[in-house]
């Protein structure tokens, strides 16, 4: 690795595990994402920040590669730094009020359209069940696509949405190295997630977006991916052609049941995932959207354009 660069493993209170962060020793002295708002969190940054000879005041920037709480919670914790990330970020970390009860309506509105029961909407709540790990901060500095990172002499910012719509990832060209936030995990594929649209009225596809990060990703010159979660990725092209297998046999199996008959995409939903479909329901919805999104996109499946209990027929 970089002597430059500085892995530190950070404990998050999600299934997923510990997060890396990342110390880039350049211009700036600037930490690449934040971790969960936990105690056992800045516990671990403090004391790893100090094996590196660093105190939490030293960092002078962070540069978050995008709004999930255990990429951004210990922003709080960081105040004299500068918080770099796209634009799309300040809505989430800045916990506006108005944009939290948008999201509600949001959700609301498009879960009754997929043919969810009723009963289950109470589960909406649960979006800011993981908002006690986040933040309330603001950017004080926006990226989009092209733009150099600022401390990092040869980094550009590659936007690369599908996870999240506010994501984006560091790239040095020379040296074909990613710090690639969630885009792109060695042993676990990441959610599209769905999200409020942050600029218009429709709906985003986060499936098609990770798609097309997908392959803007591997038309570059790419040797290591320093991941958001997990081990570094040194054969990212691979690993890339290999997400997108295993996600276009899953869509064939969507396919295959709107074979066998018409459904919406709660019914989909709750065949795929009999168990937790209930505990987890707008994970596994996003899930099921970006499946049928991927199907619709291609042709080979169609939607009867319902405002509610909208069915998918292949």
């Amino acid at each position: 690795m970089n002597p430059s660069i500085q892995q530190l493993q950070i404990p998050t209170p999600f299934p997923v595990g510990d997060i890396n962060v990342y110390l880039y020793k350049g211009e700036s002295l600037t930490l690449i994402d934040a971790g969960p708002k936990t105690e056992e969190a800045l516990a671990a940054l403090k004391h790893q920040l100090k094996e590196t000879g660093y105190e939490l005041e030293e960092i002078e920037q962070v540069i978050i590669t995008h709004h999930h709480p255990d990429h951004v919670g210990l922003l709080d914790e960081l105040q004299g730094a500068r918080v770099i990330g796209h634009p799309y970020n300040e809505r989430w970390i800045s916990r506006d009020p108005l944009f939290i009860e948008e999201q509600k309506q949001f959700f609301q509105k498009l879960l009754l359209e997929t043919g969810v029961d009723p009963v289950f909407l109470k589960y909406i709540k649960n979006l800011e069940r993981n908002l006690v790990y986040s933040c309330t901060a603001s950017l004080d500095q926006t990226l989009t696509e092209g733009d150099a990172v600022p401390g990092m002499e040869g980094y550009r910012v590659l936007y690369t949405p599908g996870h999240a719509q506010s994501h984006i990832a560091l790239y040095n060209e020379v040296e074909g190295s990613l710090f690639g936030g969630d885009v792109l995990l060695k042993k676990i594929s990441a959610n599209p997630l769905l999200e409020p649209p942050m600029s218009g009225t429709e709906r985003p596809k986060p499936q098609l977006q990770f798609n097309q990060t997908f392959e803007k990703l591997h038309n570059l010159p790419l040797s290591r991916i320093f991941a958001g979660h997990g081990e570094m990725i040194d054969s990212p092209h691979e690993l890339i052609r290999y997400r997108q297998k295993r996600q276009a046999d899953r869509a064939e199996e969507v396919r295959k049941m709107l074979e066998r008959k018409d459904m919406t995409a709660f019914q989909v939903c709750s065949e795929l995932f009999p168990t937790v479909f209930h505990k987890e329901l707008m994970l596994t919805m996003s899930e099921t959207i970006a499946q049928l999104d991927y199907l619709e996109n291609l042709g080979k499946i169609t939607s009867d354009g319902s405002i509610e209990n909208r069915m998918y027929s292949a």
